[in-house]
This record gives structure tokens, sequence and C-alpha cells, in this order.
């Protein structure tokens, strides 16, 4: 619950001190003489030397009406009297003061809806708290916004009563009793005066909805003012990109039953016709280059009217003449309408004004991080032209390192220049560090613990530093690593890895092999443009190869061949392209990795080769098709052959659905799954939101369809040998990782295929 009770609602104490002086007895006129003592009565709680603090007048100061005066605003300002008088015996001051009763307690009875800790310190804040004194204006004000937020919730039936318990020593309980009732669900949402488009399409638009089986979850029907605001605009700006220009929403309605349980919402509208577009055209000042900005035009003509697209043009033609040093440009869209035929013409009119460049970049809010941290990720430069494509390429890289929670760049004008700009960076901390400690479940790990502690920005730096530790019945692992983004001034970042690995799979025997493996790294990364970095690097690392009854044949094979233990030093090199809107729940976008890991030193030689390509298309409205392809190929190298316990898997999540975890490829005789040198995967999904969540992509449904394998070296990868499969699932964005539920069928599989149709795991990719 916001701190509403600071910022809305209450005037500081002072204000109603001021009034209640006015409202004092007033004092008589006494000559001024000299003051001999002054004596304060009625104190209980407060300390004299407040008293004394506050009066304008000392022993020995000329004693007037006016500074009586003064000081009766003076003590009633503090707050803490509630009557304040003074009494002249001689030539002595008698303050007379009658404290304010103290807050003792302040207690809720019947609170559901608000957090009761944050409505404390709302209140503290406010200034009704233990200890604090009591107010019964404050008090009032209290309850009546309380009110106000019950109300904003669609709680119409709620009530709140405040009662106030004298106690000893002048001390006061507060009380705050709620009876909050039923929330106010949307019962009926009709559109008046559509024809062209039907009243079901267009409330599919709108967030707010009538109550269904998921409102529960979204509340999105509870009546709010600021959706149906929303709600509104969506609603225009639907027709006015469907070339109706003069749209019109002419009244919105709310009516409330008498029992405050069901609300109805009726918006009449006014459709106009629809205008297509006949001419564009530039007018104004576009510095010589109106070719240059011909192609930025989003409009064509013979094209319905379309408001976004109109909008988007007048915002790159800003954005271009910002990339030429004009941070002042102005850009208006000037229609001429013909209603007779339902045609209008848009005038572009440019007026560029004057050029600048940047003197100054300041940056305000980091309290925590270091300046240098946020400006190495500008690539707009101090002394320079102003450059309006950098100044947004660098907000938006400060915004992607991930420690504020809001970042800003606004444009001052210096006074007394026409062609000088300061840059003020105002950003927002957020806590970087993090300390999880939990436990998991998957279908395939069963149930799993982990512990880590993480800092994203040690010690302000930018740097990174982790410590993990996981387990689970297949696999554990206990990783040191560190990673220090601009460990050259250009920008190519280092990371270092220390790593214990255990892995314990099972085979058909019911016994356990245990493979083992140490080692460490230090990768580089080079970005060679704002989407492109490549990344190399040199490891070592050891396996051991457990010895146990039913170990697999393949590890038996290789530990008897070359021994249990095995060293290599891999070289790796890889490059990643993300152009992805979303990193957990994207919907537009493209996603390419490469990966090769080359084996030059150690008893062991191998090349490993990992590849994939992600892309997302927006297909209509909040419907998503992402597709996703990786193919991976391992080869041995001097002589000998690829090792298995660099094998690839396949089947489960994140590969080929419906199969069970790791199961696909060739199985051991023990009836151990050991992977293969080879395999590739195709994945699509359709994604649709679920009903009732409005525009919320954390929560989705989508169908899939996956095919795949994986192949032995030597062995032939075809298409027969495929598996494949599809169904449904459901995608949770959940606080505690991404989660995937999936549910399928297999279309080709073998005979010796482990099916497994249900399956979940929190913290999946693709």
């Amino acid at each position: 619950m916001p701190s509403f009770f600071t910022d809305r609602l209450f005037r500081p104490v002072a204000v109603v001190a001021f009034f209640a002086a006015f409202a004092a007895p007033p004092v008589l006129a006494v000559e001024a003489f000299v003051l001999q003592d002054i004596r304060v009565e009625g104190l209980q709680r407060t300390d004299p030397g407040t008293v004394f603090a506050a009066l304008p007048f000392r022993v020995g100061d000329n004693y007037t009406d006016d500074k009586a005066a003064a000081a009766l605003r003076a003590l009633f300002a503090t707050g803490l009297f509630k009557d304040v008088r003074i009494e002249i015996d001689g030539r002595v001051a008698v303050v007379v003061v009658e404290e304010r009763p103290v807050i003792e307690t302040v207690s809720f009875v019947g609170l559901k809806e608000f957090d009761k800790d944050t409505l404390i310190k709302s209140l503290k804040d406010s200034g009704i708290g233990e200890g604090l004194p009591f107010d019964r204006a404050l008090v009032d004000r209290a309850e009546q916004e309380i009110k106000r937020q019950y109300l904003s919730r669609s709680l119409y039936g709620a009530e709140v009563v405040t009662t106030i318990t004298p106690t000893d020593r002048n001390r006061v309980n507060v009380s705050f009793a709620m009876t909050e009732g039923d929330a106010a669900r949307i019962r009926e949402i009709r559109i008046v005066g559509a024809k062209v488009f039907s009243e079901s399409t267009l409330t599919a638009l709108m967030d707010l909805t009538t109550s269904g089986w998921l409102t529960w979850y979204t509340k999105n029907d509870r009546y709010s003012r600021a959706k149906l605001n929303a709600d509104l605009d969506t609603l225009r700006a639907y027709y006015l990109n469907r070339g109706y220009l003069e749209f019109n929403i002419e009244t919105a309605q709310v009516t409330i039953s008498p029992d405050k349980q069901d609300i109805s919402v009726t918006i009449t509208v006014k459709e106009g016709q629809p205008y297509t577009v006949t001419a564009v055209r530039l007018a104004g000042d576009y510095l010589g280059k109106e070719d240059e900005f011909r192609q930025l035009i989003g409009v064509r003509a013979g094209e319905p009217y379309r408001a976004a697209v109109v909008t988007a043009t007048t915002k790159a033609f800003t954005d271009r003449f910002g990339s030429f040093g004009y941070a002042f440009a102005r850009v208006d869209a000037r229609t001429e309408i013909d209603r007779a035929n339902g045609q209008v013409a848009l005038v572009l009119a440019a007026e560029p004004q004057r050029r600048v460049y940047v003197r100054r970049i300041d940056v305000a809010g980091n309290t925590r991080t270091r300046d240098e941290v946020v400006r190495r990720e500008f690539r707009q430069l101090e002394s320079s032209w102003y450059d309006g494509e950098r100044i947004k390429l660098s907000r938006e890289r400060v915004d992607r390192l991930g420690y504020f929670k809001d970042v800003n760049v606004d444009t001052n004008e210096v006074a007394g220049t026409a062609d000088q700009v300061d840059l003020a960076v105002s950003v927002t901390e957020k806590p970087t560090g993090n300390l999880s400690l939990g436990l998991s479940f998957s279908s395939a790990d069963r149930l799993a613990l982990s512990a880590a502690i993480k800092q994203d920005n040690v010690f302000g730096s930018g740097n990174y530093l982790g410590f993990q530790v996981n387990t689970s019945r297949l696999s554990r692992s206990l990783v040191l690593s560190t990673v220090d983004p601009y460990f050259t001034v250009d920008g190519i970042s280092r990371a270092l890895d220390l790593y214990y690995r255990t892995s314990r799979p099972y085979n058909s025997l019911g016994n356990q092999y245990q493979i083992t493996n140490p080692g460490g790294s230090v990768r580089f990364g080079v970005p060679f443009s704002e989407y492109d970095t490549v990344f190399f690097g040199i490891g070592v690392e050891q396996t051991n190869i457990g010895s146990s009854a039913g170990i697999p044949n393949q590890y038996f094979d290789y530990r008897f061949r070359y021994g249990p233990v095995s060293t290599a030093v891999p070289l790796t090199l890889g490059w990643a392209r993300d152009q992805r809107d979303s990193a957990l729940a994207p919907t537009a976008g493209r996603y390419q990795r490469a990966n090769v890991e080359w084996s030059v030193a150690g008893d062991v030689r191998f090349m490993r080769t990992n590849l994939q390509y992600q892309q997302f298309f927006p297909i209509w409205q909040r419907i998503t098709l992402g597709i996703n392809s990786e193919l991976g190929w391992g080869m041995g190298l001097g002589g000998r052959p690829y090792p298995v316990f660099k094998n690839f898997y396949g089947g489960g999540l994140g590969s080929v659905r419906v199969f069970e975890q790791n199961s696909l490829g060739v199985i051991d005789p023990t009836g151990a799954y050991v992977g293969g040198a080879k395999k590739a995967n195709l994945n699509a999904e359709l994604y649709l939101p679920v009903p009732g969540t409005g525009n919320d992509r954390s929560l989705r449904i989508f169908g899939f369809a996956d095919a795949g394998n994986v192949w032995r070296d030597g062995e032939r990868m075809t298409v027969d040998s495929l598996r494949s499969s599809a169904g449904i699932g459901l995608s949770w964005i959940s606080p505690v990782g991404p989660l995937k539920i999936s549910w399928g069928s297999p279309i080709r599989k073998q005979a010796t295929d482990r099916i497994q149709r249900f399956q979940f795991q929190i913290g999946t990719a693709f």
C-alpha cells in the first residue's frame, strides 16, 4: 500500500497550531516591562527546554503584547500542547500549558485489504503513531483517506470507525475498526454507438472486464478510474489506427447497484467515417535533407490514416533532427480533411530551431554506484554536438546494467547561451545483492536444495561476485565466479570461474555412478557492436569417472582404456547477439549464439560446437510465435574418440518435451542415458494470453511442437531418426523464477523411448 497519507492528506501540524493560536483567549494588554523571571506550569512529559527554546523572549528582555502573541504561535506550532496561555505575575511571565495526550497504541480491527505494517508506517509518517502527540484532526483525516483508498479498490461498502480510548498519564489508544465487506465487481460493460466493430471486439481490448474464472487472480473485474481512462485511450487508439480520424468518446458512465456489489460501465462513442491518406507533404526547414527525411515516413498514400504511424513518423523526424544536434526541433503533423470524399492530406511541418552541443553531463541519485560506472556506458560525450540517438542508446545501456530502478536523462538549457545544454542523468538505486536459500522440485531432479550469495555491483564498482551451491538427485555444483565488465577501458569484460561439479545419473539397475568435475576458467568478452559480443577464454578441468557396480559400458570402456582421471585444457570462442525485447517474456526480436570449445592440451583432445537461434514474431495483439533451434556437434581429436563425459543430452523441457529428461539417444545396455556426440532440436511455441489477465505477460498459455534427437559419435543424423511431440503448456514468471508446465503426446517415437506426458520445471529456458 503506498504512503498516500504523507503526500496527499495531511498538512503540517504547524498549520493547525497557527489557526489554534488565533482561537486562544486574548492576552490582556500590558505595558512593556523588563522580565525578571519566566516560569512554566503544566508540564508532564515535555522538557522545559522545549518551551524556553520556542519563546521569543528571555529574562532581561522587554516583554510586550507582540512578543506574547508570537510566543503563543510558536508554542502551538510545536504540536505538543492542547492549550497555552501566558499570565503576568508582577514582572514574571508564567507560561501555563496543557499538553496534548500522547498516543500509546495504534491498532486495527478487521484489516485485510492493506498490509498492516505499511499502514502503520504511513500513519506514523503523517503524525499518528506510538509516542506522538494526539491530534484529533489528523486522525479524522486519516479515517477519511482510508475510506477513499477502499473505494479505489472497489470496496464501496467498506466502513471505518475510529475509537479513541483515554488511559492513565494523559495517554490515548487509537483504534481503527474496518468493516471491509466484499469488493464490488463489474457486472456489465456496454459500448453504445459502435457499428463498425462489434462490442465484443472492443471490450476484448480493455483491461477492465466482467467477472470470470481467473479474475480472482487478475482483479480486473474491480473498477478503477485510472484503468477506465487507460481503456478509453486504448479504444481511441484502436479507431484512430484504422482511419477513424474524428472518433470521439462522448460519455463514460459508471453506475453501482444499491447493495454496492455490482458495477455497470456504459461507454458511448461516435465513430465518424474512415479517412484515406491521399498525400504526405513536407513543410518547413529540413536542413536540405528532405530525401533523407522522406525515407522515415511510415504513412503511405492510399492507406487508411493511422495515428500510431503518424506519431511514430513525427518521433522519427524529431530523433533524426536530434542526431544532427537539434535538441529542440519541433515537428507538427497537420491534417487537411476532405469529409465529402473521406480523404485526408498529411502535412509534416518541421522547425529545427537551433543546433546545440552538450556542455556537461551530471549524474545524480547514485548513492552507492560510482559515477564512472554510469559514465562509461554513455555514448554521448561532453563538449560534443548533441546527438539524440547516442543519448537514447546511453540511457538504455545504463538501464541494462540492472543496478537502478529508474534511469532518466533530461536536457537542460544553459542560462545565458543559445547553443549549449546540460544532460542531467538521474538514477534510483536498487538492491543488487542477493542471499538466497531455497529448495525446488522438478520432474527430472526431484528435490533440489540451493544456496547462493550474489552481488552484481560489488562496492559500487559494477563488478559481479557470486558463490553458489546447488544440489539435486542428478547433479551437484559448487561455483565461485566474478565478472569485471570493464576489465579494459574499451569495455572488454573478464570472467573468472572456479567450480566443482558432480553428476550422479541413474541407470535401470538402480545403481548410481559418479562423475566429478573440478576446474576453472577465464573468459573475455569483446563488444563489437551494441548487440554483438565475442567471447574467448581458456580453462583447465579434470574429470574423474568413479567405479561402481552397474557403471555404463561406455564409461567403463573409456575408464579402462584411458584411466579414471582425465585432464583437459579447453579454449573457448563464442559469439552472441541478443535483440529480444525481453529476456524472460519476449514478444519480438531475435537471439543468436555460437560457441566452440577446443581442448588443446592435456590427455583429452576434443572439439565441441553449439549453435542456437531464436526468433519471436508478434502475430496479433498479445499472441506471439516463438521458434527455437539448437545444434550441437562434438568430435575427438589426436586419435582419441570423443569423450563420453562431454556428450550432449536431449529430451524434456528445453529440448523435446514429452520424452523423459535426457533420455534421447542410444540407451546403454545397463539402461543408463549417456547422451551422444551430436544433437539437434527444433521447437515452436504459440503463446496466448490467459483469459482475464489483460496485458500481463507474466502468465501465458502456449501450444508447442518439438522435434529432435541425440546421436552417437559416427552415427548419421537423419530425419527418420527424429523424435517429435506436441502439446499445450503454461508459462509463469513466478516470484521464485520462470516456471513452465507442459502436457503433450509423442508424434514420432520408438518402442524403447520413455514417455513422460506431464513435465514441469522452475527456471527452464525456451
